[in-house]
């Protein structure tokens, strides 16, 4: 069986991010609910999840909702021991466990000067003491999670439960262009080559119109994660595959890349590849 998770809009939403990569990167099954931020949306989605008011909001296989992502990602951890949203080592997972508390807690000037934004990068936000103090704790942070795990570039052995309460901070780190050592950029660029988090960033693209809240008037630079393939939209059915890689249903939209042509059951499919075919598995399987 699978869950429910409600979500904001994916280029905005920094708490629904994390939320998402809680099941994405660690490989539990979610069927997503998107509403729109600023909007009557998510509190009349939400009033099928009581007691949730916030994105993301979990409701259980068997019908027991979850708000809050320390409460979910614990829920998950018990619920799929296997999945390693904690690490296993009793070290590596404390250190993992402080620093998801301090994230779920912490950093408000960081949170309110740049609010995440996945569809522009900037040369320079102008940060305020305030947000310099908060990168700063983050650089003690992450050296102390280091120094005790010995590990590198992940916070406590593999990808976990920290890294994904973390990558929202690495977004901001890369959309406003803010100052950080080598080593706590090489964990910023590590989080934008991610699988999941590339994901996530397309479908963000794609899924809705700019947030006006979110825009700011700075100079802009390209985006400073992998550079995604020349793919484009193209008009007609005409493809090489009859049916759409992700859904297998019949072909309805149609991109081009390199010269070939590959279809999709609906826009939204197509449109997210665009956004970064190398993300989708299935479409490189399909590529070749």
């Amino acid at each position: 069986m699978t869950y429910d998770l409600v979500i904001g809009d994916r280029a905005y939403s920094s708490w629904s991010l994390r939320g998402w990569l809680l099941f994405d990167a660690f490989g539990i099954p979610v069927k997503t609910r998107l509403a729109r931020l600023y909007s009557d949306e998510l509190p009349n989605m939400l009033k099928e999840f009581f007691p949730g008011k916030t994105a993301p909001t979990m409701r259980t296989p068997d019908g027991v909702v979850v708000p809050e992502t320390i409460a979910i990602a614990e829920e998950l951890a018990s619920r799929h021991p296997e999945a390693g949203l904690w690490p296993a080592d009793p070290r590596a997972r404390a250190v993992a466990r402080v620093l998801a508390a301090e994230m779920h807690a912490g950093f408000t000037a960081l949170r309110n000067h740049c609010p995440m934004n996945l569809r522009v990068s900037y040369t320079t936000c102008e940060p305020p003491a305030e947000v310099l103090a908060d990168l700063a704790r983050l650089e003690t942070l992450w050296g102390w999670a280091w120094d005790q795990t010995g590990n590198n570039p992940w916070l406590a052995g593999a990808y976990s439960t920290a890294d994904a309460f973390f990558a929202p901070v690495a977004t901001r780190i890369a959309t406003y262009n803010l100052p950080v050592s080598p080593r706590a950029m090489a964990y910023v660029q590590a989080h934008l080559a991610h699988p999941s988090f590339r994901r996530w960033r397309a479908m963000g693209l794609v899924d809705g119109a700019d947030q006006p809240f979110y825009r700011r008037d700075w100079p802009r630079r390209p985006w400073p994660g992998p550079v995604p393939l020349a793919a484009r939209a193209v008009e007609g059915t005409a493809a090489e595959n009859t049916a759409c890689p992700y859904s297998g249903k019949p072909v309805t939209h149609v991109l081009e890349l390199d010269g070939r042509r590959f279809g999709f059951c609906n826009a939204f499919c197509r449109d997210k590849t665009v956004a970064d075919a190398e993300a989708w598995a299935p479409f490189m399987a399909l590529r070749g």
